[in-house]
C-alpha cells in the first residue's frame, strides 16, 4: 500500500525514517520539511556505540558504511582529577560530526526519491496533507505542544548548568576532567568526532556557575576562563562556542521530556519530540534512530495506521525504560559529585562507570566499590568455571578410565 508521509523536522530521526520507508516501498510519497537551510545544523559531534552501528548495517548498509567511514572510534576512558590521570578500557564508542551525519542521511534520502523541503516551517495551523504526519521537530516541538494535554507531556529540569562547546583538541579516548575551584567543582566531557575536532561539554553546580561569574560573563571572557580551568586537557587548544544573538553564552539546564502517549490521530512523535535522556549517557542520537527503525517496521507490519502507531508506541516506550533509568541516575551522580570526588582516583573512576546503577546512591561509595569488585571477581570465576569445567571433567574422566 502506498502512503503519503510528511516528516516535520530534518534531523536524524526524520531523515532515517524517510530512508527506511522508501527502502520498504519506493512508491511511498515522502516529504521531509526542515525550517532551516540545508547544511545549517547546530551542534558539534554526536556519540553512538557499536550496537547501533550493527543495527544500521542490518537496515541500510549503504548509509551505515558512510556513517562508519566518517566516524572516529575509541575504546578507552580517561579521567583527570586534580593532578592524577586514570585510564581504563571501555566499550567501543564512535563519534561523528552532527553536520556530517545529516549530510550523509540527506544525500541518501534524496537518492531514494524522498522530497526534501528546506526553509519550510510547518506549524500546527498549516499541516501538510498526508496520511501520516511525523513530528520530528525536537524537544521544543510545536506540533506536540499544541496537543500537550493529549500527549501528557511532562518536563523535568536538572539542577546543574551545562554548556555545549567544540574544540580543535582531538581526544583519543572518551575524556573526563574534574577541576576544583574556590567555588566548587567544574568538569567537562570530551570526545572526538573528526580528524581535527572534538566536542567538549562543560558542567557544574549552579553555585559554582555563579561563583565563577560564568552567569554574567560574555562569550570571550567565559571561554577564556574555561580554557584556563581545563588547560591541562586542552593542551593549548581553544574552546569554540555557539553564541546567541545578544552574544551571551548559552548555558542551559537539561530538560528531561516524557509523554504519556506518542500519537494522536495521524500525528506521531519521534526522537526528541517524544523523549529526551540526559546527555551524560550519550544516547540521544541512538534512541532517535531506533525510533525510526521501530516506526518503519510497525508501519510495514500492521494492517492499519492505528495499529501501527500503537505497536510503535508500545515497543519504544518499553525499550526506553532502561535508558531513561540510566540517564536519571547518571544525571544525579553528577549532581552529587562531592559524594564521590574525594575517593582514590581509581575508585572514583570505577564508580563513574557505575553511575547508572539505582543502588549506588543508597550505598556508601567505598562499600559499593568493594562489593562491585567482589562481584566482578565472582563473575570472572564463574566464566572460568564455565570455560574450563567441561575440559577438566573430560580430563579427569579419561584418567579414571585408564587401566
Amino acid at each position: 500500500m502506498c502512503v503519503k508521509v510528511a516528516c516535520v523536522g530534518g534531523g536524524p530521526a526524520g531523515l532515517y525514517l524517510s530512508i527506511l520507508l522508501k527502502l520498504r516501498n519506493p512508491s511511498h510519497d515522502i516529504t521531509v520539511h526542515e525550517r532551516d537551510p540545508e547544511g545549517s545544523t547546530y551542534g558539534w559531534g554526536v556519540t553512538y556505540w557499536r550496537g547501533l552501528l550493527d543495527e544500521l548495517h542490518a537496515h541500510d548498509p549503504e548509509s551505515a558504511r558512510a556513517i562508519e567511514a566518517n566516524s572516529v572510534r575509541w575504546s578507552e576512558g580517561v579521567a583527570h582529577v586534580r593532578d592524577l590521570t586514570t585510564r581504563q578500557p571501555g566499550d567501543e564508542g564512535h563519534g561523528i560530526g552532527r553536520h556530517r551525519l545529516l549530510a550523509i542521511l540527506t544525500a541518501r534520502a534524496r537518492s531514494l526519491g524522498v522530497h526534501l523541503e528546506f526553509e519550510r516551517e510547518v506549524t500546527p495551523d498549516d499541516l501538510p496533507d498526508a496520511d501520516l504526519i511525523v513530528a520530528a521537530d525536537g524537544v521544543h516541538s510545536a506540533l506536540r505542544t499544541r496537543h500537550a494535554d493529549h500527549f501528557g507531556t511532562a518536563i523535568g529540569t536538572g539542577r546543574n548548568r551545562y554548556l555545549w562547546l567544540g574544540t580543535s583538541k582531538v581526544f583519543d579516548a572518551f575524556t573526563f576532567a574534574f577541576v576544583e575551584t574556590g567555588h566548587g567543582w567544574i568538569w567537562c566531557y570530551g570526545y572526538g568526532f573528526g580528524p581535527a575536532s572534538s566536542t567538549c561539554v562543560v558542567e557544574c553546580a549552579p553555585e559554582t556557575w555563579t561563583g565563577l561569574g560564568l552567569d554574567t560573563a560574555n562569550e570571550a571572557d567565559g571561554l577564556a576562563l574555561l580554557e584556563k580551568l581545563f588547560a591541562d586537557v586542552l593542551d593549548g587548544h581553544p574552546l569554540i562556542g555557539r553564541t546567541s544573538a545578544d552574544r551571551s553564552v548559552q548555558w542551559l539546564n537539561f530538560r528531561t521530556l516524557t509523554n504519556r502517549t506518542w500519537h494522536r490521530g495521524n500525528l506521531v512523535l519521534i526522537g526528541d519530540a517524544a523523549h529526551t535522556t540526559h546527555y551524560s549517557i550519550g544516547a540521544g542520537t541512538t534512541l532517535a534512530l531506533e525510533d525510526a527503525i521501530a516506526l518503519a517496521a510497525a508501519l510495514h507490519q500492521r494492517p492499519t495506521l492505528a495499529q501501527a502507531l500503537a505497536r510503535y508506541e508500545q515497543q519504544r516506550s518499553q525499550a526506553l525504560l532502561s535508558a531513561q533509568s540510566a540517564a536519571h541516575h547518571s544525571a544525579r551522580w553528577y549532581e552529587n559529585l562531592p559524594r564521590y570526588i574525594h575517593l582514590p582516583p581509581h575508585q572514583m573512576f570505577a564508580l563513574l562507570g557505575q553511575r547508572h546503577s539505582p543502588l549506588l546512591p543508597h550505598v556508601p561509595p567505598r562499600l559499593y566499590y568493594r562489593l562491585d569488585r567482589a562481584a566482578g571477581r565472582l563473575e570472572t570465576m564463574r566464566r572460568l568455571k564455565r570455560r574450563l569445567g567441561p575440559k577438566l571433567a573430560r580430563t579427569l574422566h579419561a584418567r579414571a578410565s585408564r587401566p
